[in-house]
Order: structure tokens, then sequence, then C-alpha cells
């Protein structure tokens, strides 16, 4: 190969690895945010890029590219590996995905299309074949002693552990497109857990409106909404929002955010279940966002203490969440909410009980 293509192609992988690291908010000249195979993560998507360029511009120095050909099959490879692996890694962020599933991914991708390429085209040498061998055994390994691990965990704690390592940074939305939003890339998002950014600003927008005077948050998460809904209460200049949260690690780190966030007056905030805690006093807003199978009883429970007036908000009402959309359809079936349903990337329940409405 010439220098110009590799010089490309080193190019090429340096530029992608440099965007790499910032979408995953890392630097060379810090430890924080590395685990023990995030580098690995990172490179392979740039020298999937990196290669695919050179291979690109040196078989096209040659003048003639056959559609059937080892070199046209390598480089449509080469061009598909680093797509995936690249969007891979985006989704890692997004899901707290293991370190490591992109470098297993790319291992496997890489070893699996020479052994493709050489029951195609019978080109390969048998040092070749062995280490595309070793490079999918190698690949799938690394699967096995990073996924099981994950799948157990719970995905409230990967992302605590991802604010530890990396800080907080807004991002685009990850649900993937529904019948009802089929754009979700335009709203954004810090986690996914805690609602769209643009619920949240939704929910300030509706307290300021509606003034309410007692809010009853199920599922505080880390707080972005109860802070939120809290802004809201202090510019209208009373009221005040009770938030239930249940996990003791996830209720640390909210308490810990509402205490310096400067609005911690306007809160009371609990570590105690949605279906146990006691609640004095009629609700204005009741905003479910707890555990999802929990959302229903949620609602039957609080629905008599809530004002004929006031609000019930159910998020994670989208179609990708049958059971709280389900469940909120069911209640209204029943007769004993109106529903009205938001297009917004996780679905969001706006909702009035019918019993006392005038």
């Amino acid at each position: 190969m010439t220098s110009f293509p590799l010089t490309a192609g080193a190019v090429a992988a340096l530029l992608v690895m440099r965007a790499d690291l910032g979408r995953r908010h890392l630097t060379l000249a810090s430890g924080a945010g590395w685990r023990g195979l995030t580098l690995f993560d990172v490179v392979c998507p740039a020298v999937a890029v990196g290669a695919a360029l050179a291979l690109t511009l040196q078989t096209a120095s040659s003048g003639t590219l056959p559609i059937r050909s080892a070199s046209t099959w390598t480089i449509a490879a080469a061009l598909g590996i680093a797509a995936f692996v690249w969007s891979e890694g985006r989704r890692q962020i997004q899901f707290q995905r293991p370190a490591g599933i992109v470098l297993a991914e790319s291992l496997i991708l890489a070893g699996a299309t020479v052994l493709m390429e050489a029951a195609v085209f019978h080109g390969a040498t048998a040092v070749a074949l062995g280490i595309s061998v070793a490079a999918v055994v190698a690949g799938g390994a690394v699967l096995a002693v990073t996924v099981p691990p994950f799948v157990k965990g719970y995905e409230g704690h990967r992302i605590l552990e991802r604010i530890s390592d990396q800080g907080e940074s807004v991002q685009a939305e990850y649900m993937p497109p529904t019948h009802e939003c089929p754009h979700p890339e335009l709203w954004k998002m810090v986690d996914s857990q805690t609602s769209e950014m643009e619920v949240l600003d939704f929910l300030k927008a509706l307290v300021v409106t509606v003034k309410p005077r007692l809010i009853v948050e199920t599922g505080t998460f880390i707080g972005y909404s109860a802070i939120k809904m809290a802004e809201g209460l202090k510019a209208n200049g009373f009221g005040k929002i009770i938030t239930i949260e249940y996990d003791p690690a996830i209720f640390a780190k909210a308490r810990e955010r509402i205490d310096a966030s400067g609005l911690g007056e306007w809160i009371e905030y609990r570590n105690a279940s949605s279906l146990e805690t006691e609640i004095d006093g009629t609700i204005d807003l009741l905003f479910s966002d707890s555990h999802l199978p929990l959302r229903e009883q949620e609602v039957r429970r609080f629905l008599p203490q809530v004002d004929p007036r006031g609000l019930i908000l159910i998020h994670d009402a989208s179609s990708h969440f049958k059971v709280v959309r389900e469940a909120a359809l069911r209640l209204e079936q029943e007769g004993l909410i109106s529903v009205v349903l938001l297009s917004t990337p996780r679905g969001l329940v706006v909702a009035q009980k019918r019993e006392g409405r005038k």
C-alpha cells in the first residue's frame, strides 16, 4: 500500500478517535471515566474507519474495481464494520453498556469478514485464517466476561457509575422511533431514566401555569424532575413537592443534588415505597415516574386524594412501554380518569380524574 492511502487512513483514524473521546467526555490526559477496556472501545471505530478509507483510496488508485472481487468485498466489509461499531459506541454511551463490548464486536466482525472472504474467494493463507478464528474466539470471550454482569445489574446503578466516572451531559434521546413519535432525535436527554429535557421544561411550565400547592412525585431518580418542578414552585412563591425514591443508592444521589440546588425548601424527599408512604392533604399534581409496573397501582392509590381540578402525569407511556400505556387507557376505560397521550419519545400521559369534576 502506498504512503498516501496510509497517511489518509491514519489521519481519518485520529479524527474519529478524537470525536469518540469527545462524545464519551474522555481525555487522554485524565484517568476519569476510563475503564479496563475503554481504550480498545475507542480505538476500534477509529481503526475501522482508517482501514476503510485507506483500502478505498488504494483500490481507487488502480483505476478499476471489479464488483466481484476480494478488494471490493474487503472495502464494503470495512465500511460496514466502521458504521456499525461507531453506532455501537453511541449505544454504549446511551445505555451504559459494559466497557469492551465494542472491542468484542469488532473482533468478531473482522474475523468473520476474513473467514467469509476466504470461503468465497479462496485467497486467505493459513496464518490469516488462524488469526481470524482467534479474533472471533477472543471477541466471544470478551462478551462472555463482560455481558452477564451487565445484564444482572440495575440500569439506574450503571447510570450512577457513569456519572461518577464522566460527569453529566446532554445528548440525543435514546428511544427508537414509534408511530406516534417518528423523530425522537429531536428531543434531548441526560440519561435513559430521567425524563426528556423537553419534558422537564414542560413540568416547570405546567407548575407555573396551574399553581399547585402540593405535588407528589413517585420515582425521584437523581432529582432532575423534582428540581424542575421546584423551580416552578419558587416562581409561584408557594407550594411543596414530596418526591419519593425507593432505591437507597439512587436516593442518596438525588438528595445530594437537591441539597446542592438551593431549592431544598420547596422539596421534601423520602426514601420509601410509593405504595406505602403516607401523604397528607389534597394532591394538586401527581407525577408517576417510578418502576413501570407500579404506575397503575400508584395512580389508583393516590387518586382519591387528587383534587378534581388537579392533574395526573404518567411518564413512559409511549407504545414502547405497553405496561404503562395500557394501564392509563384501562384507567380511562373504567371511568376513573380522562387521558391525553402526549407524543414524546418515551410518552407522557396528562390526565384528570373524572369524579368530582365540574
